[in-house]
């Protein structure tokens, strides 16, 4: 289930154009399959045995809840469909259940959890442990999306060729957010969490399957290999391990040759992208030998071009201040902390900058607001050896 759910899920999804009726029927596919492939051995398409089960379990309960003649004739539609699928295998429909989960008109946390309970597999449960929601909140949020997909009358299917590009940015955007809560975790005891960080890899996987020549999609998925291949060495004890003190023999090899075969790839298409440049930025931080900062600022300033929020402006600035240009780095975070008065790695990068610049004091102030803002017991652990450090 676990490479078969989103395909069978979204064949459901296609049929019945109901994400409850979908999900129910499988579950209910799912108990028959463990009692008749005990006693009977695996069948010899899984899948499709799955798709036929939860078809025929659909149109059991519409049957019992049908009101007039007209839903009875839908209900005959269905049952004629149902016997192609089993003869065929499963209709993969994944690529319009992506878009219909990450659609722009749904809030980006709804998308999140959706993407993630639909494609992903995990429960309710485990969606509302990963963001430290109450289960019944998480529950709620679930309902209010799928609710908002059938009354707002959001299609199930992949954008028209004109709309493409924008909509898949949406889904990448979701992915990414998925990954980055796990990679800089908001809240917990640990700053990581591998859960979602892995789970994040596995959707960009399944993009890059159905649809192998985006270059943005090869792009997202270079990007969170290189940050994941790092993942043993960036952890250590009570905090995050800083990227030139990391044991460059922790990290993950296999994972870095992928993530370069893939921005290879994606550079070869010859379209650009922010993700792009993300990952190739990443590339030159997961190199072992020492840093060449001048073309990561370079980098930088080309990702600004496609998008100059304040979270990569203050990256940039980092790397100005790395390539040589200390107090020109420390105006441009002054010009960035009205944007940046609530997020932590602003206040961090500001007390490095400083410390680095022999303003002890101001570096202490800006240390204290950051630790105060941070959200997770290691990153204040880490922030305060800092801080200590500095004095």
């Amino acid at each position: 289930m676990r490479e078969d759910r989103g395909r069978v899920l979204s064949s459901l999804m296609a049929k019945f154009r109901n994400f409850d009726q979908a999900e129910e029927a499988l579950q209910e596919a799912l108990a028959s399959a463990f009692t008749h492939w005990t006693r009977n051995g695996l069948p010899s398409n899984p899948a499709a045995w799955l798709h036929t089960a939860a078809s025929r379990k659909a149109i059991d309960r519409l049957r019992k809840a049908r009101r007039d003649e007209g839903l009875s004739q839908d209900i005959g539609l269905l049952s004629q469909g149902d016997v192609a699928s089993e003869s065929h295998g499963v209709t993969d429909q994944r690529l319009s259940l992506i878009f219909t989960c990450c659609h722009p008109a749904l809030e980006p946390k709804s998308s999140i959890a959706l993407t993630l309970r639909t494609l992903g597999g995990l429960t309710t449960t485990e969606i509302a442990n990963a963001f430290l929601d109450a289960e019944t909140t998480l529950g709620q949020r679930l309902c209010r999306a799928k609710a908002k997909i059938a009354q707002a009358g959001i299609p199930f299917r992949v954008p028209e060729p004109q709309d493409w590009d924008e909509r898949l940015n949406s889904v990448l955007k979701v992915i990414y957010l998925i990954f980055n809560e796990g990679y800089c975790a908001s809240s917990g005891a640990t700053s990581v969490r591998v859960d979602l960080c892995e789970e994040a890899i596995y959707l960009a996987r399944m993009i890059e399957t159905l649809r192998p020549d985006e270059p943005e999609v090869l792009g997202v998925l270079a990007l969170m290999l290189f940050a994941h291949a790092r993942y043993r060495a960036r952890i250590a004890g009570a905090g995050v391990v800083p990227l030139e003190a990391q044991d460059h023999l922790l990290w993950d090899q296999g994972k870095l040759k992928e993530a370069e075969a893939c921005l290879d790839r994606a550079l070869t298409l010859g379209k650009t992208g922010p993700y792009q440049i993300q990952a190739a930025i990443m590339a030159l931080h997961s190199q072992a030998a020492a840093r060449d900062w001048g073309q990561i600022l370079m980098l930088y300033d080309a990702l600004i071009t496609f998008d100059a929020n304040p979270v990569i402006r203050l990256n940039r600035a980092v790397a100005l201040a790395e390539a040589g240009f200390l107090e020109l780095a420390l105006q441009e975070l002054t010009a960035l902390e009205g944007a940046l008065t609530m997020y932590q790695p602003y206040f961090a990068a500001k007390a490095d900058l400083l410390r680095k610049a022999g303003h002890e004091a101001a570096a202490q102030t800006a240390y204290a607001q950051a630790i105060g803002l941070a959200r997770n017991a290691a990153d204040v652990a880490w922030l305060q050896r800092q801080k200590s450090a500095a004095t």
